[in-house]
């Protein structure tokens, strides 16, 4: 895995949203799901989940694109409306950030890849964990785990 610098910065792609990282990633994924790559444009959108706290606006105000359902929040720039992150609500502690939008994502390699049920068959990458869904809740201790075990930060 390569290494991550804390604090990073990242931001859509007309810079009007700015934001910053403070914390450590809890994990970092591909998503398959068919909703994923139509968002996203590609065959998997990019994840890091970081800490709630961890996570900050710098400047601008997303707007609520993609679902638009009382769980999962997805917040795009109101002018170049890329995605910059996901929310589900209740907070469940954790925001879900697209790796892409980070000013340097260089670092960022998949430790899971997940709804591989739906996946383009020349899209699969090389994560150490796969799902053809996503993982049971009661495996995401042991796999946030094996993560923070791997992860190096600069």
């Amino acid at each position: 895995m390569g290494v991550m610098s804390l604090p990073a910065e990242g931001g859509c792609r007309c810079g009007e949203i700015r934001f910053r990282l403070s914390a450590a990633p809890v994990f970092t994924a591909v998503c398959h799901c068919s909703g994923c790559q139509r968002m996203s444009g590609s065959a998997f959108s990019t994840t890091i989940s970081v800490p709630s706290d961890g996570f900050s606006l710098l400047c601008g105000a997303p707007v609520i694109g993609g679902l638009h359902g009382p769980q999962a929040r997805h917040h795009h720039c109101p002018h170049c409306k890329s995605w910059i992150f996901t929310r589900i609500e209740p907070d469940m502690g954790f925001v879900n950030v697209r790796a892409t939008a980070l000013d340097d994502a260089a670092w960022f390699e998949p430790f899971l890849q997940t709804y591989t049920s739906e996946a383009l068959p020349w899209a699969l990458v090389a994560a150490p964990h796969s799902y053809p869904r996503f993982p049971d809740m009661a495996d995401f201790p042991a796999l946030v785990a094996e993560f923070a075990a791997t992860q190096r930060l600069a």
